[in-house]
C-alpha cells in the first residue's frame, strides 16, 4: 500500500509544477479574474488547494499551519503561492515516506471544517480523498486555463509513470 501512496505524493507535485508553470503564462488580470469557477478564479482555487492540503497535514500530523476557511486566500501572488505550494509538496512527500504498514491500517481523527465534527476513519481511505481532491481541483484549474485560451499540461497518470518509472513495477 505504501509504494502506491509514495507514487501519488510524487505525482501530486508533478503535476503542481505542471499547473503552476501553466499558470505563470497568464496575464494578471486573467489569473485573478472570477470565471465562475468554485473557488472563482484559477488563484482562488490554487489558494484552495494549498489551504485543504495544510488543513489535511495539520490533521496527520497535528503539525503545520492550517487555516479555518476552506476559502482562505493564503497568498495574494502566485509567486508567493508557488514557493509555499513546493514546501507543501515537499511536507507531503516527506509525511508519506515516513508512514509504516501499521500507520496505514490505523486510524484518524479530526474535526471538520464546514460542518464541525468529529470524524474517525481509516488513515488510507483518508489518504486516498487527501489525492483524489487535489485531482478534482486541479481539473478545475486545468479548465480555467483552458477556458483562457491556454494550452494547459496533461495531468495524465500514465505520463507521469512513464517518466518517472513509479508505479510500473
Amino acid at each position: 500500500m505504501k509504494p502506491h501512496f509514495m507514487m501519488l505524493a510524487g505525482y501530486n507535485a508533478w503535476c503542481n509544477r505542471r499547473l503552476y508553470d501553466a499558470a505563470a503564462r497568464l496575464p494578471e488580470a486573467d489569473y485573478h479574474a472570477d470565471r465562475g469557477a468554485f473557488f472563482k478564479s484559477v488563484h482562488g482555487t490554487l489558494n484552495h488547494l494549498l489551504a485543504t492540503d495544510r488543513i489535511w497535514l495539520r490533521r496527520f500530523t497535528g503539525e503545520g499551519e492550517a487555516p479555518n476557511r476552506l476559502d482562505a486566500i493564503l497568498f495574494e501572488t502566485l509567486a508567493d503561492l508557488r514557493r509555499a505550494r513546493e514546501g507543501e509538496d515537499a511536507r507531503i512527500v516527506d509525511y508519506v515516506e515516513g508512514l509504516s504498514a501499521i500507520d496505514l491500517v490505523g486510524h484518524i481523527r479530526y474535526q471538520t471544517i464546514s460542518n464541525p465534527v468529529t470524524i474517525e476513519q481509516p488513515l488510507a481511505s483518508t489518504l486516498i480523498h487527501f489525492f483524489n481532491h487535489q485531482t478534482h481541483h486541479r481539473g478545475q484549474a486545468h479548465c480555467l486555463l483552458t477556458g483562457l485560451g491556454l494550452e494547459a499540461p496533461s495531468f495524465d497518470l500514465i505520463l507521469f509513470q512513464r517518466e518517472t518509472g513509479m508505479g510500473m513495477a
